[in-house]
């Protein structure tokens, strides 16, 4: 069951990166130049209280991961995040590969 909802989740998730790019390019064909939605903009717009929150959280207790970690995700596009996290929850819903050399019944 969980398999199910994990490999669910991941196509999802590959959809909209794939509705996201598509979205970033028409953006960057408008005005003639790359212009990719980062990470930070979505959830800033969507979620403005729970961001900054959220930010405060992560600064006052993992201040160590703040600059390596997270600000380099929220500058990443879209795109780029969902798509990457699609990706690993499909390939952990995968079945497991038969053993060589054992029967199967």
């Amino acid at each position: 069951m969980l398999r199910l909802i994990f490999r669910l989740s991941g196509f999802l998730l590959l959809a909209g990166a794939f509705a996201a790019l598509i979205v970033d390019g028409t953006r960057s064909i408008a005005v003639g130049a790359l212009a990719p939605m980062p990470l930070e903009q979505l959830a800033s717009n969507a979620f403005p209280d729970l961001f900054l929150k959220a930010q405060a959280a992560v600064q006052a207790h993992l201040p160590f991961l703040w600059a390596p970690v997270v600000e380099p995700l929220l500058k990443s596009p879209i795109w780029l995040v969902t798509g990457i996290l699609g990706i690993v929850l499909i390939a952990l819903a995968r079945p497991p590969q038969p053993k060589i050399g054992y029967s199967r019944r």
